[in-house]
């Protein structure tokens, strides 16, 4: 069977592609090298612009569940843990470990509004299982144990070769199949960037001496490490270059060295429950689309996991490369319309990478690091220093303008949103609703147009092309 398009990769980000290319009608296939979902540790926070996400999309009701979960086993670590008197602050995130008090966060500046930022913990395995569900509901076929092994493409056509000797034909085909990703590889996309200088480990376990770690992040003079904010979670940073070896099981032994170097407490690690390794690698494809091939999340661009910045990353890419595509697709997309996914996705990964490598900076155990480490904490305890990191880590900073709550469930079946106006030969595309102000919204709920802005059609064409006429 020949499909419009082949995703490969069934983490969240291609099940998140998926998801929004089957919303308009596409008929996609995610191969998955992985038989099993990846229970592994990974990112366990998620930002705002990715809770806007699933709301348009009809699944805040169970990203708002997984956080309240989430949050009950916040609650036990901390159980013991709260000294008694004053409430402690509430924090708004880590820049390089530096914790960031909420209340230092300007009231006046500009925040989520509605319910986007009350959810933020929400582990990686959630994010999956809930796209999962979502993606089958709409009909797409995810095959697992299927791991590409080769890429050929011409003007009309993806062949995508199995490593079984099969071959998968499509018109397109998304490389969202990680960091090392055989998709980008195959086709050939550069991937430029800086070499890794550390070695990270997190992992959850079952270790004896644990009262002695101090909870949230702290600098070490051989790293830095973190502990919490859930019972047995562990990460540690160590200055030592890659690690020789990154998917190689990660054992007791080799976790408790690492926490005992780091931390100087002697801890014993009886059970390692989920482990990972990490490194500071920062790489970014130099386009995330040749030809017919597209890449999205860590295929297209790679960095420390610091501030959980990978995950929303992967997750806005698939939104804004998402509609683009169906529209390709179906025969509607106006002349640059999928090639303005490199031009707005990549400037913002390279703003993450930046954010990324800052943080290594900032961590190193040397005397300038430290020095410097000391200056930025002083800058992240004022009102505006905190402001600025706050929305940064919260996906706020610099964003385009996006839609009200009110709106967001009107973009649930994955078109855009023409609000308070009227044109003609765009129902496929456009859905219409009344409103004060008048606006042109895109699926990815991006205001590309409002009153005041000048005239609407030439925006209108720009993001929609021209007015389907009927025969």
């Amino acid at each position: 069977m020949t499909y419009d398009v082949v995703v490969a990769g069934a983490g969240p980000v291609g099940l998140m592609v998926a998801g929004e290319l089957a919303l308009r009608g596409v008929s996609v296939l995610v191969a998955e090298r992985l038989t099993e979902p990846d229970l592994t540790i990974k990112a366990g926070s998620v930002n705002v612009p990715t809770v806007e996400a699933f709301e348009r999309r009809g699944l805040l009701p169970r990203l708002r569940a997984a956080h309240e979960r989430a949050m009950l086993q916040v609650l036990e670590y901390m159980k013991g843990r709260i000294p008694a008197g004053p409430k402690p602050p509430r924090f708004a995130g880590h820049f390089a470990g530096i914790m960031l008090q909420a209340g230092r966060i300007d009231p006046a500046a500009a925040g989520p509004t509605g319910q986007a930022g009350t959810v933020s913990m929400v582990p990686q395995p959630e994010i999956e299982r809930i796209l999962a569900d979502w993606v089958a509901g709409l009909g797409v076929e995810v095959r697992r144990g299927v791991e590409v092994a080769g890429v050929e493409q011409d003007l009309d056509q993806v062949r995508v070769r199995l490593a079984d000797g099969r071959v998968l034909t499509s018109s397109w085909l998304v490389g969202a199949d990680g960091g090392r990703s055989v998709v980008r590889k195959a086709a050939g996309f550069e991937f430029p960037g800086t070499d890794p200088e550390i070695t990270g480990h997190q992992a959850i376990v079952e270790m004896d001496g644990a009262e002695s770690l101090l909870p949230g992040w702290n600098a070490t003079g051989t790293g830095v490490y973190a502990h919490g904010p859930t019972p047995g979670r562990i990460l540690t940073v160590e200055f030592d270059g890659a690690p020789a070896d990154r998917g190689g099981q990660i054992g007791a032994a080799e976790l408790q060295r690492s926490i005992r170097n780091v931390t100087g407490a002697e801890v014993t690690v009886r059970k390692v429950l989920t482990a990972t390794r990490f490194t500071d690698n920062a790489r970014q494809a130099s386009t995330y689309r040749k030809g017919r091939v597209l890449l999205a999340g860590d295929a297209a661009h790679v960095h420390s996991p610091f501030g959980g910045q990978g995950l929303n990353l992967g997750i806005g890419d698939a939104v804004n490369l998402g509609w683009k595509l169906a529209a390709e697709v179906r025969g509607r997309a106006p002349a640059g319309l999928l090639d303005s996914y490199t031009v707005e996705r990549h400037p913002v990964g390279a703003r993450v990478l930046d954010w990324t490598r800052a943080q290594i900076a900032i961590m190193r155990p040397d005397p300038y690091a430290r020095a410097l480490r000391r200056v930025v904490a002083d800058l992240a305890a004022t009102t505006d220093g905190t402001t600025y990191l706050a929305h940064r880590i919260a996906g706020l900073h610099g964003r385009p303008e996006q839609i009200t709550p009110e709106l967001a469930t009107q973009l649930a079946d994955g078109r855009g949103l023409l609000v308070g106006a009227e044109v003609e030969g765009y129902d496929d595309q456009l859905k219409k609703v009344e409103g004060a102000r008048r606006m042109l919204v895109r699926p990815d709920g991006v205001i590309a147009w409002a009153e005041g802005d000048g005239p609407l059609e030439p925006v209108l064409h720009t993001w929609f092309g021209p007015a389907r006429v009927r025969a």
